[in-house]
């Protein structure tokens, strides 16, 4: 069993101290972590995750939602919610895109929205608790791990059901760079109805175009030449294309000066 946490309050301290909270809560769980700037990257992660853990039982902590503009609309930022996924309960912020990529290739049909104030007395906490975590600047410490102990032995809390068609549809963009500069999107196989052999028009938001081979495999791709490829990301049968380019010190991201939450159109 595995704990995973995807989160944007990622700096040093933020991080140690939520992994010492749900190593406190899960003890007997493996522990790891994923720093995400946006939402699109805690979506896309989040499906890597939910891949990479095969049939194994286990809890994804997912918190990465915005706090200005329309966000403002919530009292203290979004709600949380969670959702039981076979065997996998993932819980975290409703607001945003992270939970995109699961109302796209149809995992789930609702989130259950739940309140600090009548979900944290399911667990046994008191009054002073509920209240300091329902004030909190740091409800992903003080609130969502402490959701995910009691989802956990309880499998539901007091929730309200919010049906899959308000969580808003995913971008054509990049959701992550890898190492490489591998440049992952949100775009699958099927999106772009990618054929090995065949070109693709490709257009980013800095103005960039290119006409690009499709190759399935990375090892196929020529030494310092720009392709499309079906990547290692996704989930089951979807998986994300990328654009690369294959060689030493080869950097696609680089290359072309694209960068994590670009928008991309393939065609």
């Amino acid at each position: 069993m595995f704990v995973t946490i995807i989160t944007d309050c990622r700096d040093d301290n933020a991080r140690t101290r939520q992994e010492t909270r749900y190593a406190h809560l899960f003890p007997s769980m493996h522990m790891s972590f994923i720093g995400a700037s946006s939402d699109i990257e805690a979506a896309g992660n989040l499906m890597d995750v939910l891949d990479s853990a095969d049939d194994s039982p286990g809890i994804i902590a997912v918190n990465c939602a915005p706090r200005q503009g329309q966000a403002k609309k919530w009292k203290n930022g979004s709600p949380f919610g969670y959702v039981w996924f076979q065997n996998k309960l993932i819980v975290g912020t409703i607001d945003g895109l992270s939970f995109g990529f699961l109302k796209r290739f149809s995992l789930i049909d609702h989130l259950c929205v739940t309140e600090i104030t009548t979900a944290l007395p399911a667990g046994g906490y008191t009054a002073e608790q509920v209240k300091a975590a329902a004030n909190t600047q740091f409800r992903s410490l003080n609130y969502l791990p402490r959701l995910a102990k009691i989802v956990w032995e309880k499998h539901e809390v007091p929730s309200e059901k919010m049906p899959v068609s308000e969580i808003p549809d995913m971008p054509s963009a990049v959701w992550w760079i890898d190492s490489f500069g591998n440049v992952k999107t949100t775009l699958t196989s099927q999106d772009v109805n990618f054929v090995p052999q065949t070109k693709k028009r490709v257009e980013f938001t800095n103005g960039t175009h290119l006409l690009l081979p499709c190759v399935e495999r990375l090892a196929d791709v020529p030494d310092n030449e720009p392709a499309l490829i079906i990547g290692s990301s996704g989930f089951q049968s979807h998986r994300f294309v990328e654009l690369v380019v294959q060689g030493v010190d080869a950097n696609a991201a680089g290359r072309f000066n694209i960068h994590k939450g670009d928008f991309i159109q393939i065609h």
